[in-house]
Formats: structure tokens, sequence, C-alpha cells
């Protein structure tokens, strides 16, 4: 079993434990020192979801490919795995699997770098703000920044 432990700025008096073991999520909370995160310093270092954000953002133009999870093609799930591994965080394999992970938010909650899943749970991306998201979306297509498809999402998710 894989566990990455992040700390976030959203909920500086927790630990979030991401596990992801043999296709499945798990997600627990334990409380922290409050010191843990000053709130000036929260503000002005770069959080795990937003480097992710930021490393899906630098994939755009890269081509779409069924089952690829980078560095030169991703799928929509293999893009999020692969820019949040790169922030440190263990994702699993498929947008099913990756909408067990994390905590639930709702639309007006949204913050660049949650997870955006929309079609019935099969399709995945990542909030950049403002209504956008990174994704990558189909068969002769690239990764790219799009609206999100709010009448289609079927889950939002806060790591």
């Amino acid at each position: 079993m894989t566990s990455v432990t992040a700390n976030l700025t959203r909920h500086p008096m927790r630990r979030v434990v991401l596990a992801a073991a043999a296709g499945a999520a798990v997600l627990s909370a334990a409380p922290v020192a409050s010191a843990a995160i000053a709130p000036q310093a929260a503000a002005s270092v770069s959080s795990p979801a937003l480097q992710a954000m930021n490393v899906a953002l630098a994939q755009q133009g890269k081509p779409y490919v069924y089952g690829a999870t980078g560095p030169d093609a991703f799928d929509c799930s293999g893009l999020t795995q692969f820019a949040y591994g790169q922030a440190g965080i263990v994702l699993p394999r498929t947008s099913e699997a990756q909408a067990g992970v994390g905590v639930p938010v709702n639309a007006d909650q949204l913050q660049p770098g949650d997870l955006v899943f929309a079609y019935g749970g099969g399709h995945v991306g990542i909030y950049t703000g403002d209504g956008k998201y990174v994704y990558a979306p189909t068969e002769g297509q690239s990764v790219k920044v799009g609206s999100v498809p709010f009448d289609e999402v079927t889950a939002l998710r806060h790591l």
C-alpha cells in the first residue's frame, strides 16, 4: 500500500492521509498542532493541489492517448494521476477510483487544483479557476483548458 501525507492550507488543523491500494482510495484525517501552518505562510506556500494544477497546465498541447499516463501523452485520469504524483500525492489510475479520493465539495466551493468529474464519472480534470479546468479530452485532441461542463459534472473533490 502506498500512502502520502499532505498538509492542506484550506484545512490547516488537519493532516490528510490519502492511501491508494488495489485501486481503492481511503481518506482519513488526524488533528495536528495549530502551528503546523501559520496563516501568513499558508497564503504564500503553494499547496500540493496548486502544484498539481501547474503541472497539468504545463502538459497543454500533449496528445490524448487512451491509457497513457505521461509524460509524452495522457488520457484524462492519466493526466490527473501524473500531475498529483509530481506534487507528491498518489492517486489511483482510473477516474472512477479517483472520484473516491479527497473531500467532496460543491461547485461554489471549488478551488484551483480540485478534481472535476463529469460524464458519469468517466472523465476527470483539474479545476483552474473562473469556471475552467485543464483536461485531456479525447482521441485526436490534446491536453487543454476549457470550460467546466457543469451540466455534466458528477463529482467535485478537494485533495
